[in-house]
């Protein structure tokens, strides 16, 4: 199909490329009459080509490399990477380019590692703050880079302030534990606290759990996100809150936990009309991922299989190196779980 005058085109590179179908739009004449292009961007595939190009056509904006703006690539990143993203993904990201409003209006090809550096140090925020603004710098000039819009990569010149701050995460006692599951059938979505505490998960991971992923009989499930031996992992379930999952599947619900509608819900309603409700009720002083900190605790505490902790929490380390568990990997993991009483 011919594309219209001045529209732009989509043609496919020679040779073995991982993205050979080439995007380019006319920006101009010589004095001889020859077109002046620039390129858009390269696509694995031409049906993606011809999207970021019709998205071009929509909402055209200045391709000179020159030009772009700091702004301008964030924008361009978030709207290719944001749909493959988890929502806490999203958020961090989002904080951490609202907390660069100094660079916001920049030429990208201007900004240099100071001007990035000057942006963390004078952040009076926590370290996973500052970490979380230095990562989105980094890809950003991993994307700016991919697509011919730098040529040096400053982002990795960036330091980050030695973590001097002291974790405020606390485990909960066992006596709160009983407390909780002395109030299990009194008060609404205690189970999940309970839940959380011995599963490792992490809260943003609890709200994502599909029932269809559960399996009761073998008493585990798939779940998980954040890092790559985190995501869709193999977590077993302790028998004691075995039937505190199976009483929360509802056949007519795609989420384990759900709001009142059955829908999924949103880590943020959790954690303000949930969570805090449970705290303030029980008189207790903890955060959701204090949950996953007790759960490392308890297992670290009763001897647990150090491989087997590991797994189930999907912390990455050198002797974990897919995500493939064989039915033995599920009894390992079934055994460690089962040391905590």
């Amino acid at each position: 199909m011919k594309l219209p005058n001045g529209y732009g085109s989509v043609f496919k590179l020679s040779g073995r490329r991982r993205r050979p179908w080439a995007v380019r739009v006319t920006t101009g004449w010589t004095d001889d009459g020859k077109q002046k292009y620039e390129y858009l961007g390269y696509y694995k595939t031409r049906p993606k080509a011809m999207m970021a190009l019709a998205e071009y056509n929509k909402n055209p904006f200045d391709l000179s490399a020159g030009k772009i703006t700091f702004k301008e690539v964030y924008e361009r990143f978030k709207k290719e990477r944001f749909p493959k993203m988890s929502k806490s993904s999203q958020s961090g990201y989002t904080m951490a380019y609202n907390r660069s409003k100094s660079l916001h209006d920049m030429k990208f090809i201007d900004i240099r590692k100071s001007h990035m550096q000057e942006v963390i140090d004078n952040c009076d925020k926590s370290h996973g703050t500052k970490r979380k603004i230095k990562i989105l710098y980094n890809q950003l000039y991993k994307y700016a880079m991919e697509n011919d819009l730098t040529h040096k990569d400053y982002a990795r010149f960036v330091e980050l302030p030695r973590n001097n701050t002291k974790s405020s995460r606390k485990p909960f006692t066992l006596d709160e534990i009983n407390k909780l599951w002395e109030h299990v059938d009194r008060l609404d979505f205690i189970d999940t606290v309970l839940i959380m505490i011995y599963t490792g998960l992490r809260p943003g991971e609890l709200v994502e759990i599909k029932n269809e992923n559960i399996r009761l009989e073998e008493r585990c499930f798939r779940g998980g996100f954040k890092t790559e031996a985190g995501t869709n992992r193999v977590i077993p379930i302790h028998k004691k809150i075995l039937h505190l999952i199976e009483a929360r599947m509802n056949p007519k619900h795609e989420y384990l936990v759900t709001n009142h509608e059955g829908n999924k819900m949103s880590y943020y309603v959790y954690y303000h009309e949930r969570w805090k409700k449970i705290m303030e009720q029980l008189e207790l002083d903890h955060r959701p991922h204090d949950c996953r900190h007790t759960f490392a605790t308890l297992m670290d505490n009763a001897g647990a299989n150090k491989l087997s902790i590991r797994r189930i929490m999907g912390h990455a380390g050198k002797d974990i190196t897919d995500n493939v568990y064989t039915h033995k990997d599920i009894e390992q993991l079934l055994i460690a779980i089962d040391t905590l009483k």
